[in-house]
């Protein structure tokens, strides 16, 4: 970088093509809502057929082409923002060094010399010729010891000065070069694929990608005030309010993962967010999956004769002890992933609203962590929150996915003319089994408390400017209603209300042995239950210590209200036209009149 190039330079000009993406990413996002929520939704709820079913892949394509345009545009917008921020610092400091020499009667050349004028020191007789001085950048101890030598004894008092401005400006022109270099493969690496395909391999490059411009941009960044540390939904919403958009969209560009999981932002944000990390995430586990070699074959003749005639290979013995835990795991993700993509191509279904992914990480709390939302929780009336239990995992997501949508159906039809949100919120480590795991309360324990952060983070975006809320039922089921117990006894005693109802399905117990101690009241405390293998969990539940004093939200001293049942077992009250499922979505949908009790 030369003095005449930084000295023209015009940050803004980077600073304003940083813009043009950032509008590029916008608009790449809009056309993917539109594309998802209203085109293919549309054609999903109007017609069917083949050429309906082609129509729907090659839209279903486009979107991911939507999807990584608005990624990429993002990392490249941040990109030229830290490009420009660093080239700005530069500029700042040779624009300060000319005006020093300037207002010193020193001249600045074209190739950045410092010209000084004649002068005397005091004691000699006449003035010493001026002359023209280059400087050196780095700050080096020794050639800065050599600079206050040199000053020193030069007859030009002058000479000294014109050094350290000469000094400034190589410093800054060293700065401007470093910057370059930094930056040039950085932005040069952001160049996509001259094709149509939006490949795994082109999704782990965006990870890579974002990797190299989170380095490189950390000074800018480092000018965006973060998030407090350990902040309450409250404070995190009020962080990103007072973000500029352009600081928004480059946090989010670099930092995906974090804004996906922040409670109290819009859910909008967070979806966008977590999507972007669901496509990274899936592709490289993908290519993870791909370069396991292939599964040899399990027997082999057994040449050495007699009795078996077959044995297990050497080679799969081998290949086995390396490699099938892991496929294992990988196809876990991947089948959890596909049935989260296969729920946002559901869109339109029978007037199913779009899905917001509200979380998602394939390793949380060791089965993985996913939190969708069908509808906008910020702007629906009515929000139900519906928490899993014992064996449910990413691996296993879909059963919990069509229990949330069933919930979402049947509320939204006791209650068609207000909006009506559903969310599956597993985001705890949940038990793996019955015995001894689920007879433990520590799983709870932990899980209580997020999902009272949680529900709190719903209530800060939902907040509406006269401070209303969506009316919000939370919905535990097994294992998960003792989370939701411990989460209903969080927090402190100045926290908003984090819900309006509690509703209990085959509970082992909620930590609690009275439904007045929940927040709600007693009167907003509903539970279930069924024969079978339910009546073992909730009886297990008892004596277990799950409930306070061996009392379960079933019981009648419980105080809260019982509903009827026809749930044949203990996976039964979430069956499509179950008398089960309409009791509780009547609670969702605040149709209290319609929860048929015992």
């Amino acid at each position: 970088m030369d003095f005449a190039t930084l000295k023209a330079l015009k940050p803004s000009e980077f600073e304003d093509a940083a813009d043009a993406y950032r509008a590029t990413d916008e608009m790449a996002n809009a056309a993917k809502d539109t594309v998802d929520n209203q085109i293919s939704a549309g054609i999903r709820n109007q017609l069917a057929g083949a050429t309906a079913k082609a129509a729907l892949q090659e839209l279903a394509g486009l979107s991911k082409n939507f999807q990584y345009v608005q990624t990429e545009c993002g990392l490249v917008s941040t990109a030229l923002n830290g490009f420009a921020f660093d080239m700005a610092s530069a500029k700042r400091k040779l624009e300060a060094a000319i005006e020093d020499a300037q207002a010193d009667h020193c001249t600045v050349h074209a190739d950045g010399s410092v010209g000084f004028p004649a002068g005397r020191k005091p004691g000699e007789e006449k003035d010493a010729a001026g002359g023209t001085v280059t400087g050196s950048a780095g700050g080096n101890p020794t050639s800065d010891a050599l600079d206050r030598q040199a000053a020193s004894i030069h007859p030009n008092p002058h000479y000294g000065a014109a050094i350290g401005y000469a000094d400034r400006i190589a410093d800054a022109l060293q700065e401007a070069t470093d910057a370059d270099a930094k930056w040039a493969p950085k932005l040069r690496s952001l160049q996509a694929d001259d094709d149509l395909v939006v490949s795994d391999r082109d999704w782990t490059d965006v990870t890579s990608d974002r990797g190299g411009v989170l380095k490189a941009a950390d000074p800018y960044l480092d000018s965006i005030k973060g998030p407090p540390k350990e902040a309450t939904p409250e404070e995190n919403a009020e962080w990103w309010k007072n973000l500029t958009p352009e600081q928004r969209a480059d946090y989010l560009a670099v930092h995906p993962n974090a804004i996906g999981s922040m409670n109290g932002l819009p859910s909008d944000i967070r979806d966008d967010a977590n999507r972007m990390v669901l496509d990274e995430t899936t592709a490289k586990y993908q290519l993870d999956l791909n370069a396991i070699p292939k599964e040899p074959a399990k027997y082999t003749p057994n040449t050495s004769g007699g009795y078996p005639a077959v044995l297990i290979s050497p080679e799969w013995q081998r290949w086995h002890a390396t490699y099938a835990d892991k496929k294992a795991r990988i196809e876990g993700v991947l089948k959890g992933s596909e049935a989260i993509r296969d729920r946002f191509d559901r869109t339109g279904e029978g007037g199913l609203p779009e899905a917001y992914l509200l979380g998602f990480d394939p390793t949380g709390l060791g089965d993985g962590k996913v939190i969708l939302a069908n509808g906008n929780p910020d702007t629906a009336d009515h929000v139900g929150v519906w928490v899993p239990g014992t064996k449910a995992s990413l691996e296993s997501v879909e059963g919990d996915l069509g229990r949330v949508e069933r919930l979402w159906a049947q509320s939204h039809r006791l209650n068609p003319d207000q909006n009506v949100s559903t969310v599956l919120w597993l985001d705890y480590n949940v038990p793996d089994n019955v015995f001894p795991q689920a007879t433990r309360g520590e799983y709870a324990a932990e899980g209580g408390p997020r999902l009272h952060d949680f529900l709190q983070g719903n209530g800060v975006a939902q907040q509406a400017d006269d401070g209303s809320r969506a009316h919000t039922t939370v919905v535990g089921h097994s294992y998960g209603s003792t989370v939701v117990g411990v989460s209903a006894q969080s927090g402190s005693w100045d926290d908003p209300q984090a819900a309006d109802d509690y509703v209990f399905a085959g509970s082992p117990g909620v930590q609690a042995d009275r439904a007045a101690d929940l927040g709600a009241g007693a009167d907003h405390v509903w539970a279930m239950g069924a024969p079978w293998d339910d009546q073992i969990v909730r009886q297990g539940g008892r004596f277990m210590g799950l409930g306070d004093n061996g009392i379960i939200p079933t019981d009648e001293s419980f105080g809260g209200k019982i509903m009827t049942s026809d749930a044949g077992g203990h996976t039964g009250f979430y069956d499509d036209n179950s008398l089960s499922l309409r009791n509780q979505a009547a609670v969702i949908a605040g149709k209290y009149d319609k929860v048929i009790l015992e």
